[in-house]
C-alpha cells in the first residue's frame, strides 16, 4: 500500500469520521452509569472483525516476520475489548495510552505492504481504526481519564511487552514492534540510528503519557481529582 494513496486515504477519511462519531457518542452516554449495550457491543465486535482476518493470515498467509500477533497493537485491541465490556481503569488506560500515541502512528504512516484486496490490508485498518475509536469514546467521551497509577501500571506493561518482543526478535530474527530496524516512513526517522532510536523512543513515549495523563486530569469530575 502506498503512503497516502487512495487506499491510504480512503481510511484516513472513515478514521476522522469515526473519531467525531466517538466523541459524541461517549458524551451521550456519560450520565450513564456502567457499561451501556452499546459499549459492550463493540466490545464484541473487535474480536468478531479482527480473529478471523487474524485467522485467515496465520492459515494462508503465514509469515513469521508479520503474521505473529506480538506488535504492540496485537495486545491493544483485546485491552480495548476489555475496556469497553468492563470500563475498568487499567485496561482504559491501555487503550487510551496505546491508541493515541502508538496505535495512530500506524493510521498516519502505515508500514504494510499488502493493498486491497489483501486479507492483511483489512486486518491492519480493522485493527487499527478500531483501537482509536475506542479510546476516544472512552477517555474523551465518557471520560473514564487515566489517573497516575494508570499510567505506571501502562508504563510496567509496555516495558514487559517490550522486553518480550525484544528476546523472540532476536531469537527468531524478527523486527516486532520495530525494536532492531525501523519501518519504512515512519516518524522513527527522525531519531537516531538503532539502538538510539528505541531508547529516545522510550523516553519520548514515557514523557508524552505523563503530559496526556496531567492533561486529562481537567477532564476528571471535581469529586474525584483528588483521587
Amino acid at each position: 500500500m502506498t503512503q497516502y494513496g487512495v487506499t491510504h486515504l480512503v481510511p484516513l477519511v472513515i478514521f476522522a469520521m469515526g473519531l467525531v462519531g466517538a466523541a459524541v457518542l461517549g458524551r451521550r452516554h456519560r450520565a450513564v452509569e456502567g457499561p451501556t449495550r452499546f459499549s459492550r457491543a463493540c466490545a464484541v465486535l473487535i474480536p468478531v472483525v479482527t480473529v478471523p482476518f487474524q485467522v485467515i493470515d496465520l492459515v494462508f498467509n503465514f509469515d513469521i516476520d508479520v503474521t505473529l500477533p506480538l506488535h504492540l497493537c496485537d495486545l491493544a485491541w483485546p485491552a480495548a475489548a476489555w475496556a469497553l465490556w468492563t470500563h475498568k481503569p487499567f485496561p482504559v488506560a491501555l487503550t487510551f495510552f496505546w491508541g493515541l500515541t502508538l496505535t495512530i502512528q500506524g493510521v498516519l504512516t502505515p508500514a504494510v505492504n499488502e493493498d486491497l484486496p489483501h486479507p492483511r490490508y483489512f486486518a491492519f485498518w480493522a485493527l487499527h481504526l478500531l483501537i482509536v475509536w475506542s479510546a476516544v469514546y472512552l477517555v474523551i467521551g465518557l471520560r473514564k481519564v487515566p489517573r497516575w497509577r494508570d499510567f505506571a501500571a501502562t508504563v510496567a506493561t509496555t516495558a514487559l511487552w517490550a522486553v518480550s518482543a525484544y528476546v523472540f526478535n532476536v531469537v527468531a530474527d524478527t523486527n516486532y514492534g520495530y525494536l532492531l530496524r525501523k519501518p519504512r516512513s515512519s516518524i522513527l526517522d527522525l531519531l537516531g540510528p538503532w539502538p538510539w532510536y528505541v531508547l529516545q523512543e522510550i523516553a519520548l513515549i514515557i514523557l508524552v503519557w505523563a503530559a496526556l495523563t496531567a492533561a486529562m486530569q481537567r477532564l476528571r469530575p471535581p469529586a474525584d481529582r483528588g483521587t
